[in-house]
Protein backbone atom coordinates (compact mmCIF):
# COMPACT_ATOMS: atom_id res chain seq x y z
CA UNK A 1 0.00 0.00 0.00
CA UNK A 2 0.97 3.29 -0.93
CA UNK A 3 1.66 6.46 1.07
CA UNK A 4 -0.71 8.39 -0.97
CA UNK A 5 -3.14 5.54 -0.56
CA UNK A 6 -2.78 5.32 3.39
CA UNK A 7 -3.11 9.36 3.46
CA UNK A 8 -5.64 9.14 1.46
CA UNK A 9 -8.00 6.52 3.57
CA UNK A 10 -6.81 8.74 6.84
CA UNK A 11 -8.22 11.99 5.63
CA UNK A 12 -11.27 10.49 4.94
CA UNK A 13 -11.54 8.50 8.33
CA UNK A 14 -10.49 12.45 9.58
CA UNK A 15 -13.44 13.84 7.23
CA UNK A 16 -15.34 10.97 8.41
CA UNK A 17 -15.55 11.71 12.05
CA UNK A 18 -15.32 15.42 11.69
CA UNK A 19 -18.62 15.21 10.67
CA UNK A 20 -19.99 14.19 14.28
CA UNK A 21 -19.05 17.82 15.55
CA UNK A 22 -21.41 19.32 13.03
CA UNK A 23 -24.55 16.65 12.24
CA UNK A 24 -26.78 15.56 14.50
CA UNK A 25 -27.98 19.17 15.69
CA UNK A 26 -27.49 17.80 19.38
CA UNK A 27 -29.09 21.56 20.62
CA UNK A 28 -32.30 20.47 19.55
CA UNK A 29 -32.37 18.05 21.93
CA UNK A 30 -33.36 21.65 24.24
CA UNK A 31 -36.94 21.39 23.51
CA UNK A 32 -37.09 18.95 20.99
CA UNK A 33 -38.30 14.95 22.46
CA UNK A 34 -36.86 12.11 20.15
CA UNK A 35 -39.87 10.39 18.24
CA UNK A 36 -37.33 7.25 18.24
CA UNK A 37 -33.89 6.77 18.56
CA UNK A 38 -31.28 5.23 16.90
CA UNK A 39 -31.22 2.83 19.09
CA UNK A 40 -34.51 1.83 18.81
CA UNK A 41 -34.44 1.28 15.18
CA UNK A 42 -31.63 -0.56 15.89
CA UNK A 43 -33.82 -3.30 17.73
CA UNK A 44 -36.61 -3.44 15.64
CA UNK A 45 -33.69 -4.34 12.37
CA UNK A 46 -33.31 -7.11 15.28
CA UNK A 47 -36.76 -8.14 15.44
CA UNK A 48 -37.41 -8.02 11.47
CA UNK A 49 -34.66 -9.85 10.95
CA UNK A 50 -35.26 -12.83 13.73
CA UNK A 51 -39.07 -12.52 13.08
CA UNK A 52 -40.39 -11.47 15.92
CA UNK A 53 -43.39 -9.59 16.35
CA UNK A 54 -42.72 -7.04 18.98
CA UNK A 55 -43.85 -3.85 19.33
CA UNK A 56 -41.86 -0.72 21.15
CA UNK A 57 -43.66 0.77 24.30
CA UNK A 58 -42.62 4.15 25.34
CA UNK A 59 -44.39 7.17 27.20
CA UNK A 60 -42.62 10.20 27.43
CA UNK A 61 -42.97 12.17 31.06
CA UNK A 62 -40.93 15.29 32.02
CA UNK A 63 -38.77 14.92 35.21
CA UNK A 64 -40.68 16.42 37.44
CA UNK A 65 -42.79 13.35 37.27
CA UNK A 66 -40.72 10.89 37.68
CA UNK A 67 -39.90 9.45 41.13
CA UNK A 68 -36.81 10.96 42.85
CA UNK A 69 -36.23 7.71 44.33
CA UNK A 70 -35.48 5.97 40.36
CA UNK A 71 -33.65 9.23 39.54
CA UNK A 72 -31.50 8.87 42.29
CA UNK A 73 -31.13 5.33 42.20
CA UNK A 74 -30.28 5.50 39.00
CA UNK A 75 -27.58 8.06 39.79
CA UNK A 76 -26.16 5.47 42.68
CA UNK A 77 -26.11 2.67 40.15
CA UNK A 78 -24.82 4.17 36.62
CA UNK A 79 -23.32 6.75 37.38
CA UNK A 80 -22.15 8.53 40.61
CA UNK A 81 -20.11 11.64 39.24
CA UNK A 82 -23.04 12.59 37.00
CA UNK A 83 -23.73 15.74 38.42
CA UNK A 84 -19.77 17.12 38.83
CA UNK A 85 -18.16 15.41 35.49
CA UNK A 86 -18.56 16.97 31.98
CA UNK A 87 -19.37 14.01 29.53
CA UNK A 88 -16.18 11.37 31.23
CA UNK A 89 -15.42 9.47 34.28
CA UNK A 90 -11.75 9.40 33.38
CA UNK A 91 -11.05 7.30 36.50
CA UNK A 92 -13.76 4.85 35.83
CA UNK A 93 -12.68 4.78 32.07
CA UNK A 94 -9.15 4.13 33.05
CA UNK A 95 -9.76 1.24 35.47
CA UNK A 96 -12.28 -0.62 32.76
CA UNK A 97 -9.61 -0.43 30.03
CA UNK A 98 -7.13 -1.56 32.79
CA UNK A 99 -9.70 -4.37 33.33
CA UNK A 100 -10.35 -5.43 29.85
CA UNK A 101 -6.52 -5.77 28.97
CA UNK A 102 -6.42 -8.46 31.56
CA UNK A 103 -9.32 -9.91 30.21
CA UNK A 104 -8.19 -8.80 26.50
CA UNK A 105 -11.30 -8.12 25.79
CA UNK A 106 -11.87 -4.75 24.18
CA UNK A 107 -15.14 -3.12 26.21
CA UNK A 108 -14.07 0.13 27.34
CA UNK A 109 -16.76 0.55 30.46
CA UNK A 110 -17.06 3.23 32.62
CA UNK A 111 -19.35 4.64 30.48
CA UNK A 112 -21.34 7.90 32.15
CA UNK A 113 -25.14 8.43 31.59
CA UNK A 114 -24.26 11.39 29.30
CA UNK A 115 -22.48 9.04 26.93
CA UNK A 116 -25.08 6.57 27.02
CA UNK A 117 -27.62 9.01 25.98
CA UNK A 118 -25.19 9.69 22.92
CA UNK A 119 -25.52 6.06 22.12
CA UNK A 120 -29.17 5.66 22.87
CA UNK A 121 -30.15 8.34 20.61
CA UNK A 122 -27.64 8.51 17.88
CA UNK A 123 -25.36 5.21 17.98
CA UNK A 124 -26.00 1.33 18.24
CA UNK A 125 -24.89 -1.06 20.40
CA UNK A 126 -21.54 -1.72 18.55
CA UNK A 127 -18.07 -1.64 20.70
CA UNK A 128 -15.96 -0.84 18.35
CA UNK A 129 -13.05 1.85 18.72
CA UNK A 130 -15.01 4.13 15.94
CA UNK A 131 -18.19 4.03 17.60
CA UNK A 132 -16.80 4.97 20.98
CA UNK A 133 -14.89 8.04 19.26
CA UNK A 134 -18.23 8.85 17.98
CA UNK A 135 -19.43 8.39 21.18
CA UNK A 136 -17.24 10.48 22.36
CA UNK A 137 -17.49 13.18 20.24
CA UNK A 138 -21.40 13.26 20.60
CA UNK A 139 -20.99 13.18 24.74
CA UNK A 140 -18.66 16.42 24.66
CA UNK A 141 -21.34 18.62 22.35
CA UNK A 142 -24.59 16.80 24.69
CA UNK A 143 -22.23 18.09 27.94
CA UNK A 144 -22.42 21.84 26.06
CA UNK A 145 -25.40 21.89 24.67
CA UNK A 146 -27.91 20.82 27.55
CA UNK A 147 -28.51 20.88 31.45
CA UNK A 148 -27.65 18.34 33.19
CA UNK A 149 -31.71 17.91 34.18
CA UNK A 150 -32.35 17.94 30.69
CA UNK A 151 -29.62 14.92 30.16
CA UNK A 152 -31.10 12.89 32.72
CA UNK A 153 -34.60 13.49 31.68
CA UNK A 154 -33.79 12.37 28.05
CA UNK A 155 -31.91 9.53 29.29
CA UNK A 156 -34.71 8.07 32.02
CA UNK A 157 -37.15 8.24 29.01
CA UNK A 158 -35.42 6.80 26.01
CA UNK A 159 -32.88 4.22 28.04
CA UNK A 160 -34.09 0.46 27.19
CA UNK A 161 -35.86 -0.89 30.14
CA UNK A 162 -36.75 -4.99 28.64
CA UNK A 163 -37.68 -6.36 25.67
CA UNK A 164 -39.28 -3.84 23.61
CA UNK A 165 -39.48 -1.34 26.69
CA UNK A 166 -38.42 2.02 26.83
CA UNK A 167 -38.35 5.03 28.91
CA UNK A 168 -39.32 4.65 33.01
CA UNK A 169 -42.99 5.23 32.18
CA UNK A 170 -43.41 2.60 30.54
CA UNK A 171 -41.21 0.50 32.47
CA UNK A 172 -43.13 1.47 35.45
CA UNK A 173 -46.48 0.89 34.30
CA UNK A 174 -45.29 -2.38 33.04
CA UNK A 175 -43.19 -3.97 35.76
CA UNK A 176 -45.29 -2.72 38.58
CA UNK A 177 -48.19 -1.44 37.39
CA UNK A 178 -48.22 2.25 38.40
CA UNK A 179 -46.62 5.85 36.79
CA UNK A 180 -43.22 6.31 37.37
CA UNK A 181 -43.96 9.04 39.55
CA UNK A 182 -45.44 6.52 42.51
CA UNK A 183 -42.17 4.31 42.39
CA UNK A 184 -40.67 3.12 45.64
CA UNK A 185 -37.23 3.10 46.94
CA UNK A 186 -37.39 -0.69 46.67
CA UNK A 187 -38.83 -0.77 43.09
CA UNK A 188 -36.85 2.33 42.00
CA UNK A 189 -33.21 0.43 43.37
CA UNK A 190 -34.71 -2.84 41.35
CA UNK A 191 -34.80 -1.11 38.08
CA UNK A 192 -32.15 0.92 38.52
CA UNK A 193 -30.09 -2.41 39.06
CA UNK A 194 -30.95 -4.16 35.00
CA UNK A 195 -30.15 -1.59 33.41
CA UNK A 196 -26.63 -2.85 32.21
CA UNK A 197 -28.65 -5.59 31.06
CA UNK A 198 -32.36 -5.08 31.06
CA UNK A 199 -33.19 -7.49 28.73
CA UNK A 200 -31.35 -10.46 30.65
CA UNK A 201 -32.03 -9.06 34.18
CA UNK A 202 -36.16 -8.60 35.36
CA UNK A 203 -36.40 -6.20 38.45
CA UNK A 204 -39.29 -8.63 39.51
CA UNK A 205 -37.47 -11.74 38.97
CA UNK A 206 -35.74 -14.35 41.44
CA UNK A 207 -32.35 -13.45 40.64
CA UNK A 208 -29.77 -13.55 43.38
CA UNK A 209 -27.73 -10.60 41.43
CA UNK A 210 -30.64 -8.03 41.44
CA UNK A 211 -31.74 -8.77 44.75
CA UNK A 212 -28.00 -8.37 46.27
CA UNK A 213 -27.44 -5.15 44.39
CA UNK A 214 -30.93 -3.69 44.51
CA UNK A 215 -30.27 -4.05 48.34
CA UNK A 216 -26.92 -2.46 48.03
CA UNK A 217 -28.81 0.85 46.45
CA UNK A 218 -31.26 0.69 48.45
CA UNK A 219 -28.77 1.22 51.92
CA UNK A 220 -26.76 3.78 50.40
CA UNK A 221 -29.61 6.04 49.87
CA UNK A 222 -30.36 5.20 53.54
CA UNK A 223 -27.26 6.03 54.38
CA UNK A 224 -27.42 9.21 52.21
CA UNK A 225 -30.94 10.41 53.75
CA UNK A 226 -32.42 9.85 50.46
CA UNK A 227 -34.98 6.93 52.38
CA UNK A 228 -35.94 7.99 55.93
CA UNK A 229 -36.27 4.16 57.43
CA UNK A 230 -38.95 2.95 59.99
CA UNK A 231 -38.06 3.32 64.14
CA UNK A 232 -37.90 -0.36 64.18
CA UNK A 233 -35.60 -0.94 61.03
CA UNK A 234 -33.19 1.77 62.76
CA UNK A 235 -33.38 -0.52 65.98
CA UNK A 236 -32.96 -3.33 64.71
CA UNK A 237 -30.24 -5.04 65.39
CA UNK A 238 -26.87 -5.64 62.56
CA UNK A 239 -27.58 -8.54 60.32
CA UNK A 240 -23.82 -8.22 58.46
CA UNK A 241 -25.39 -6.27 55.45
CA UNK A 242 -23.65 -3.09 56.06
CA UNK A 243 -23.66 -0.38 53.69
CA UNK A 244 -21.34 -0.59 51.05
CA UNK A 245 -19.29 1.96 48.85
CA UNK A 246 -20.88 2.84 45.16
CA UNK A 247 -17.71 1.40 44.01
CA UNK A 248 -18.79 -1.81 44.88
CA UNK A 249 -21.43 -1.81 43.10
CA UNK A 250 -19.81 -1.06 39.71
CA UNK A 251 -17.13 -4.01 40.69
CA UNK A 252 -19.81 -6.66 41.24
CA UNK A 253 -22.25 -4.98 37.99
CA UNK A 254 -20.93 -4.12 34.96
CA UNK A 255 -17.22 -5.32 35.47
CA UNK A 256 -16.11 -2.08 35.70
CA UNK A 257 -15.53 0.38 38.31
CA UNK A 258 -17.36 3.64 39.26
CA UNK A 259 -15.71 6.72 41.16
CA UNK A 260 -16.18 7.47 44.17
CA UNK A 261 -19.89 9.47 45.52
CA UNK A 262 -19.57 13.15 44.01
CA UNK A 263 -20.80 16.18 46.53
CA UNK A 264 -24.09 16.27 45.06
CA UNK A 265 -26.59 15.86 48.08
CA UNK A 266 -29.26 13.56 46.70
CA UNK A 267 -31.59 14.89 49.79
CA UNK A 268 -31.53 18.26 47.95
CA UNK A 269 -33.46 16.91 45.40
CA UNK A 270 -32.77 17.31 41.62
CA UNK A 271 -29.74 19.58 42.01
CA UNK A 272 -26.41 20.01 42.05
CA UNK A 273 -23.93 22.33 44.25
CA UNK A 274 -21.82 24.62 42.94
CA UNK A 275 -17.94 25.48 44.43
CA UNK A 276 -19.53 27.37 47.23
CA UNK A 277 -21.42 24.31 49.06
CA UNK A 278 -24.39 26.56 47.57
CA UNK A 279 -27.33 24.32 45.83
CA UNK A 280 -28.30 25.59 42.96
CA UNK A 281 -30.58 25.10 39.91
CA UNK A 282 -28.77 23.07 36.70
CA UNK A 283 -30.25 25.46 34.18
Amino acid sequence: MTKKVILAIFSAFIIYVSFYFIIPDVSKLKKENPKKTSFMKYREREWQETGRQIRIRQQWVPLVRISPYLIKAVIIAEDDKFWSHEGFDFEAMQKAMEKDLKARKFRIGGSTISQQLAKNIYLTPAKNPLRKMKEAILTWRIERSLSKKRIIELYLNVVEWGEGIFGIEAAARYYYGKPASALGPEEAARLAVVLPNPRKFNPLGNSRYVAKRAGIIHNIMINRGIIIPAFEEVMAPETGNEIRDTEEISQESKGEQAAPPSSFDPSKGVKEEDKSGKVTNDE
